[in-house]
């Protein structure tokens, strides 16, 4: 074990999504009781015990974080904790129209948009629902209210392998940086050869020879991405590899489950559980201690690196839905 500053917090609202993408929920799974799920008063009371001891930057998930009601005014309520300087959101796009002006009157500083094909019958396919016209309605949507975008590839074969170009292209056309994600070996996902995000720089080299490292400090995010420019395209390429490039040592972040477990590493089953105190009944204030005290030690508590490439070492069993993706 190491310390290290850890000032980014994902917050799964649910574990219930509206799409059944195979490499994530193929199909209908029990979801959690209501009565389990944290309250958005109880996130609240989580994220203002860890702003106070250094977490900044807040990313809302699911499941699906728009299936469940008044995720704007959650994160509104985020938006208001001292401390706290970023609320961004990652979604499948589906609800994403719909909801973008409470989003923004609620203060949302930027959103992840998950898309892993540009061919309508392939993401019926992958996801269960014929819905592709929607994301790409609701990209176009968050392009022009202004809000900063970003489009999130899990990348594996016999899932997108042959549109990685095309997908890349969509920085093209758009002003959004798109990512390619390495496919995580948890849950469903242990399914599928993911694609070594190597071999995507390999092609884009290929074919836009002018291809640059991108400016480090340009438009700067908090996660493990690392960007290319593509001479010419409106956005960035962006290359997340937990798996070929692990980037253990500058990890920033922790995720709360939806039942309120903080969670240190994808990788492993570990986890501190905070329903417990919230729902303890004792005062706020002591509350209020016992959680700053889980947050200031969750720099020595998370492991060194991950194993996923060796799955004996994987004690983690939980769906990706269910963590928190």
């Amino acid at each position: 074990m190491n310390e290290r500053k850890i000032d980014y917090l994902r917050i799964s609202l649910t574990d219930r999504c509206n799409l059944r993408c195979r490499y994530c929920m193929p199909q209908d799974i029990a979801s959690v009781p209501m009565e389990e799920i944290l309250t958005y008063e109880e996130i609240c009371e989580i994220a203002r015990a860890a702003a106070q001891e250094g977490i900044r930057h807040v990313r809302v998930t699911g499941g699906e974080p728009l299936v469940r009601k008044g995720c704007p005014d959650c994160i509104r309520m985020l938006k208001e904790i001292p401390g706290i300087e970023t609320v961004m959101m990652t979604t499948n796009g589906i609800l994403l129209q719909k909801f973008l002006p409470e989003l923004l009157e609620a203060g949302l500083d930027g959103v992840n948009i998950s898309l892993d094909t540009l061919q309508r019958e392939r993401y019926r396919e992958i996801t269960g629902y014929d819905g592709l016209e929607k994301v790409l309605g609701a990209v176009e949507a968050c392009i022009q209210a202004g809000i900063r975008t970003k489009i999130n590839v899990a990348a594996a074969y016999g899932l997108n392998d042959s549109e990685l170009l095309d997908l890349a292209g969509l920085s093209e056309k758009w002003p959004v940086d798109v990512r390619f994600i390495e496919m995580m070996p948890i849950g469903y996902g242990t399914s599928y050869h993911g694609i070594d995000n190597r071999q995507v720089l390999e092609q884009l080299r290929e074919r836009y020879p002018g291809l640059t490292e991108a400016d480090p400090q340009k438009d700067a995010g908090f996660g493990p991405a690392e960007y290319v420019q593509i001479p010419g395209f409106r956005g960035r390429t962006g290359l997340i590899s937990p798996i070929h490039g692990k980037f253990c040592g500058n990890c920033n972040r922790l995720r709360l489950t939806s039942t309120g477990k903080l969670k240190y590493c994808l990788c492993y089953e570990d986890a501190e559980d905070l329903r417990i105190i919230v729902r303890s009944g004792d005062p706020p204030e002591k509350r209020r201690e016992r959680i700053r005290q889980m947050f200031r030690g969750a720099g020595k508590r998370k492991p060194l690196e991950h194993h996923f490439e060796q799955p004996d070492q994987i004690s983690e069993k939980k769906k990706m839905s269910e963590i928190g993706g």
